[in-house]
């Protein structure tokens, strides 16, 4: 079943026309025809069938049959990472999608390489990714910003996992133990590793939690995946089944 994004409001019966990109993927990539189906959502209000009322080459309209699946809870989970090259920063925001991530803020640190980050593409990227992977809503993009800004303006009641590449972090699921189903966000260093003045600074703050990420280096979009990754397992949702195992 195709699925698609619409930040509109759903509601059965309502007839809706698609944007262009989405009217030209349904038409001439999917080469779908009227009385189709393809399923819908908008990021809160679950998902919902449609059926295709009118398509061409250029333009096509929806009528919202019905919800199919509710909206449910997710984890809280952000990721805070170091801008990488081109390639792996798309990586990384459709697979951190993929696993459950709620938001993605980019950060530039002292030794990061590069500080453009196309936000648009990555929200680009973390749509298409939500709609092949079965989610029901859409992680948020932020802008750019300094680490030492957004430490300054951190809400200290989200604890924010430092993955430390200098060995001072305790084992990811030690430092968890302790932890329970709240709000927490993942910090991931650029390629050059967070600078000594960084890492003294992050130290200090109430609200970190150090952990290790093993005894080899990872490169930042691994470490960022296996970050993830590790906190869904212990804290996250991976206790549930595939929501095409719940109809």
């Amino acid at each position: 079943m195709i699925r698609l994004y619409l930040p509109i409001q759903l509601s059965s019966d309502r007839i809706v026309e698609l944007p262009k990109e989405q009217a030209h993927y349904l038409a001439n990539v999917m080469r779908k025809k009227t009385g189709d189906e393809i399923a819908v959502f908008n990021g809160k209000d679950g998902q919902w069938q449609a059926h295709i009322a009118d398509i061409s080459k250029r333009n096509c309209s929806l009528t919202i049959a019905g919800q199919t699946k509710k909206q449910k809870p997710e984890p809280d989970l952000w990721l805070c990472f170091a801008p990488v090259k081109n390639a792996p920063l798309a990586f990384i925001a459709q697979k951190a999608t993929e696993l459950g991530i709620a938001k993605l803020i980019p950060v530039i640190t002292g030794h990061t390489i590069t500080s453009k980050v196309n936000t648009d593409r990555l929200r680009a990227n973390v749509i298409e990714a939500s709609e092949q992977c079965e989610r029901l809503t859409i992680p948020q993009v932020e802008e750019p910003i300094k680490l030492e800004h957004l430490l300054s303006k951190w809400d200290s009641s989200r604890k924010l996992i430092l993955c430390d590449e200098s060995g001072g972090g305790k084992p990811y699921k030690t430092a968890l133990a302790d932890e329970k189903e709240q709000k927490h966000a993942i910090l991931i260093g650029p390629e050059g590793g967070f600078a000594q003045s960084e890492f003294e600074n992050l130290r200090k703050q109430p609200y970190i939690i150090p952990v290790g990420m093993g005894p080899r280096i990872l490169r930042a979009d691994t470490a960022a995946l296996a970050a993830i990754t590790c906190y869904m397992s212990l804290l996250g949702d991976w206790d549930e089944q595939p929501r095409f195992k719940q109809e």
